[in-house]
């Protein structure tokens, strides 16, 4: 019984890590894919994080193009703010002490998550506006 409440447990704990991103169909079909390798791997999440980008950029237009002035210009600000704690976190996954693992496959796990929830940041003041 305890075996099944730690796995259970486990289970728990990395769902709450891993959010919508995580559903990223082109991200497992690549790993499943690959060959296994590490620059496989790094390659994979590199194109996951990507894709996140690309959407949170169109997000961001979206949401410039129907913004005044002066609500662009705290967007501006609000972004610069994000752009930097994005640039800082998940890092800890890419400075080695979690081994290549965490390099090449947790690190681009946690920044695509970071940046889709920040997308869905962006689109949920879209909505607000309607």
């Amino acid at each position: 019984m305890r075996g099944v409440a730690r796995a259970l447990l486990v289970a728990g704990v990395f769902g709450a890590l891993v959010g919508p991103a995580a559903a990223d169909e082109a991200y497992k079909r690549c790993i499943d894919t690959s060959d296994g390798t590490n620059p496989a791997w790094a390659a994979c999440g590199g194109a996951w994080v990507a894709r996140e980008d690309a959407k949170l950029n169109a997000a961001w237009k979206r949401l410039l193009a129907a913004s005044e002035p002066a609500t662009r210009k705290d967007l501006l600000g609000e972004q610069r703010a994000w752009n930097a704690f994005k640039d800082k976190a998940c890092q800890f996954y890419a400075n080695g002490d979690f081994g290549r693992e965490g390099q090449v496959l947790h690190f681009p796990s946690c920044r695509a998550e970071l940046i889709a929830q920040r997308t869905a940041t962006l689109d949920s003041y879209g909505a607000d506006r309607r």
